[in-house]
């Protein structure tokens, strides 16, 4: 396994040793922006991970209306909770709109993160996790005030550390001046590398962990969807502007100069995004979301080789072709 560049800043943060830099992302299993996912696939996705090696799970209080993610999790665990390193997120949850329907709301306020932490922790069934973030900044909070509250919450053994997710650079400093910072989760990819420029040195320096999702793209790097998909009305992606006109195509010509590389490797397309991604410098883990046991097991064989010199160079020339990719959304 090729360990994080990160390890001895995880262990000065306090976050438990040892986890792969492969992290499973429980996102999909709650169903909510992706079609087909089931209970029993998500409990089924948990034990191929922990098979595969993957032993860092991330969820969420807001990963579904009713804590989907988190009871396919209560049930996943059972018998196994001390293989795996927990982490979740507060401060977003869900709230009906005039219509009814409901929606996204971001709450930073102390009484709200400390009720979803103890509610997601009655959901979970456990007494504490390992990693506790602020699933991102409250317009209306200031930022220490939230960071305050989830001190407190590690103070009480609730968790064990505590991260801040989504904020810029300016946010975390802050953050960390309240509060003892031991991880950001962060977008990152080949096509979306903003961070490298300051966040990721900064957390170097600071011995913060740096935990990033979208290293697929939302399956666009995965290099399964091929040219001509058609995405359902109902999917989520048709909002993303990589998945849409000039910018698709774009995508395309890119994957198809990464699969060439991949085969070259041996391994498929998302073997060969997640290695890239995971052994950047500053990188601690890449989060992999899955809702089936095929999809992890795929994202876990990233682990255990490395890119040659000759392939970096060949992603270099890869990502300088395809240029600066189109705004992006930039929170799931």
């Amino acid at each position: 396994m090729i360990p994080s560049a990160a390890a001895k800043d995880r262990r000065l943060a306090g976050i438990p040793e040892p986890f792969a830099p492969v992290a499973l992302g429980c996102w999909p299993m709650a169903g909510v922006t992706t079609l087909g996912a089931t209970h029993a696939d998500g409990v089924a996705t948990v034990h191929a991970a922990l098979d595969a090696g993957v032993t860092h799970l991330d969820t969420a209080y807001v990963y579904g209306p009713n804590g989907e993610s988190d009871r396919i999790l209560a049930e996943a665990l059972r018998g196994r909770r001390n293989e795996v390193v927990l982490a979740s997120k507060v401060g977003i949850h869900y709230e009906a709109d005039a219509a009814g329907v409901p929606q996204m709301t971001h709450d930073g306020r102390p009484a709200t993160l400390r009720t979803e932490c103890e509610t997601l922790l009655q959901r979970l069934g456990v007494d504490s996790v390992d990693l506790l973030y602020l699933h991102s900044p409250d317009p209306s909070v200031p930022i220490g005030e939230s960071a305050v509250a989830l001190a407190e919450l590690m103070a009480e053994g609730k968790t064990r550390a505590v991260g801040a997710s989504n904020c810029t650079l300016p946010q975390i400093k802050e953050f960390a001046a309240a509060c003892p910072l031991a991880a950001v989760q962060l977008p990152y990819n080949l096509l979306q590398r903003d961070i490298e420029q300051e966040t990721l040195p900064w957390c170097r320096t600071n011995g913060v962990a740096v935990m990033v999702y979208w290293a697929l793209m939302k399956g666009l790097l995965a290099g399964r969807l091929p040219r001509d998909e058609e995405l359902d009305q109902h999917d989520n992606r048709r909002s993303y502007p990589m998945f849409q006109g000039e910018e698709w195509q774009r995508n395309q010509d890119f994957v198809e100069a990464l699969r060439a590389i991949a085969q070259q490797a041996g391994v498929t397309v998302a073997q060969l995004v997640v290695n890239w991604t995971m052994t950047q410098p500053g990188v601690t883990a890449v989060l992999c979301g899955a809702k089936r046991p095929e999809q992890i097991r795929e994202s876990a064989g990233a682990l255990g080789w490395s890119l040659s010199p000759a392939q970096r160079v060949a992603i270099d020339q890869a990502i300088a072709a395809r240029g600066v990719a189109a705004a992006k959304r930039t929170f799931r």
